[in-house]
């Protein structure tokens, strides 16, 4: 192999590990139950940032008391603060928005 043959698969390699560790940081737990769910992932996700703007940190799909039962659930870091936001899967609806700790 030349050098820049060498070079251009370690830039490949770089690129293609830099996507999987992106896609993986936007994994759905819970993404089974996603047949369920009547709006999608990125609507609740809109949904939750409307309801409380930060950085998401982690989000799951989840059967769950209140509502229709099913949510999406957000933990949303603001400052120093993380907050669980809840989305309804079925209607869009905030169902809850509160600081970790202070459910």
């Amino acid at each position: 192999m030349t050098k820049v043959s060498i070079f251009l698969a370690r830039a490949l390699l770089g690129g293609a590990l830099i996507l999987t560790t992106a896609t993986a940081s936007y994994a759905l737990e819970g993404g089974r139950l996603s047949k369920e769910a009547t709006i999608t992932l990125d609507q609740a996700r809109d949904a939750a940032m409307k309801a409380q703007p930060g950085k998401i940190l982690d989000q799951e799909l989840e059967h769950r008391k209140g509502g229709s039962g099913l949510r999406y659930s957000f933990d949303i870091k603001v400052g120093t603060v993380t907050h669980e936001v809840g989305i309804d899967a079925k209607t869009g609806s905030v169902l809850q928005n509160s600081a970790e700790g202070n459910k």
